[in-house]
């Protein structure tokens, strides 16, 4: 195809991360905004608790998990849980992309543990996840934001386990169905499938992961932000809206219009559907397109938030024309005001990542479908 497409999507962001703000968004949504006021004050705990509250209700979490909301995005929340409950057991370490193997330098190199096994795969592949023992902690992602792959179930984490499992979602919480009775920790950022604003991470515990942090002290020295506990008890109001450091009121005010939104969409079901339907129409697309492919190798582990695509073998390019083929469809669609953020991921095999997360119309996604036929059409003319 060498003509532009005559539609094109109503919104360009496909970024994956920060993503697409929920349809109809406008800073008019932050009106509301307890800003210049402290988040110490009545009003101020009331927003924060108003965001736990309406997560717990979303995503069905059990009445009996902890949830708080923490400084640093999703990587601040992960490092807490990893500098906070590791140490006790030896702790499988799975990794798959980026994201996964910081996670396994951390605790390799900051925290020194010496009883680590890092179960590992190439971008495409998960690792064999039968290698985890269910006496040793686990630490995994659930969807690998820079791989597109992700856990087809939970079934591989045994129910009677004496180990802790702790869960990055970043970019899986309210896309993906989360069992809780198999999480201990997980963790996520508003900036992901809410569309929120970045700088705030979701930590949910369990009784599990609760009774770990009161009954085991770190070697290693904890700085503030990342301490849940006060003399061997854990600190209530991390847990109620009294976050340890001073959180921004107009994140938390956005926070709180995604997750309205997400109600009126039909909740985390709803959510799912809308982030479901995305990768359908992309794997209709791919179908039907001999030049592209998914990266993920099994199409269980296809993710529907970051779904990530390389050349086929179809396709002619060869040497450094394929391996800049992504990049340069990226800028012509970017300059086109199509599609904003799609090139893949800088570590990760040379492709696109779209994100289909439930921000992001079908509608939208459709109409982009063709306009990547017709950059490829571009960057094949060149050569």
């Amino acid at each position: 195809m060498t003509q532009k497409p005559n539609t094109r999507p109503a919104n360009p962001n496909f970024s994956s991360g920060p993503c697409a703000k929920r349809p109809g968004w406008s800073p008019d949504a932050l009106k509301d905004a307890l800003v210049g006021r402290s988040h110490r004050s009545g009003p101020g705990k009331a927003k924060l608790k108003e965001v736990i509250d309406r997560t717990r209700a979303i995503l069905d979490i059990p009445a009996d998990y902890r949830i708080g909301i923490v400084p640093a995005s999703d990587t601040g929340a992960v490092e807490m849980a990893l500098w906070s409950l590791l140490g006790p057991r030896g702790v499988d370490m799975l990794a798959w992309e980026s994201f996964g193997k910081t996670w396994v330098s951390d605790v390799i190199k900051q925290l020194k543990l010496s009883d680590v096994q890092a179960i590992e795969a190439d971008y495409g592949l998960l690792p064999d996840l039968t290698k985890t023992a269910k006496d040793r902690d686990i630490v995994f992602t659930w969807n690998g934001t820079t791989s597109g792959v992700r856990v087809p179930n939970a079934d591989w984490i045994a129910e009677d386990r004496s180990g802790l499992t702790i869960c990055d979602a970043t970019s899986a919480a309210f896309a993906m169905s989360l069992p809780w009775d198999k999480l201990d920790v997980t963790t996520w950022s508003w900036q992901k499938v809410l569309g929120g604003e970045g700088a705030h991470g979701m930590i949910v515990l369990s009784p599990r992961a609760v009774e770990r942090l009161e009954t085991h002290t770190p070697t290693w020295p904890m700085p503030k932000i990342f301490r849940m506990t006060k003399g061997g008890e854990l600190i209530d109001g991390i847990f109620i809206g009294e976050t340890i450091n001073t959180p921004s009121m107009l994140c938390v005010e956005d926070s709180l219009d995604a997750l309205r939104w997400a109600e009126s969409v039909g909740g985390a079901q709803g959510m799912i559907d809308r982030s479901q339907a995305n990768l359908a129409v992309i794997q209709d697309w791919v179908e039907k397109t001999d030049w592209i492919e998914f990266l993920p190798v099994d199409p269980a582990t296809y993710s529907n938030t970051s779904i990530c695509l390389k050349l086929s073998d179809l396709c002619p390019l060869e040497g450094e024309a394929r391996a800049t083929a992504p990049k340069r469809m990226a800028s012509l669609l970017d300059k086109e005001n199509v599609a904003k953020d799609i090139n893949g991921y800088r570590d990760a095999p040379a492709g696109l990542r779209i994100w289909g997360g439930a921000t992001v119309e079908a509608s939208d996604t459709a109409a982009l479908m063709p306009w990547l036929d017709w950059a490829y059409a571009m960057i094949t003319k060149e050569g």
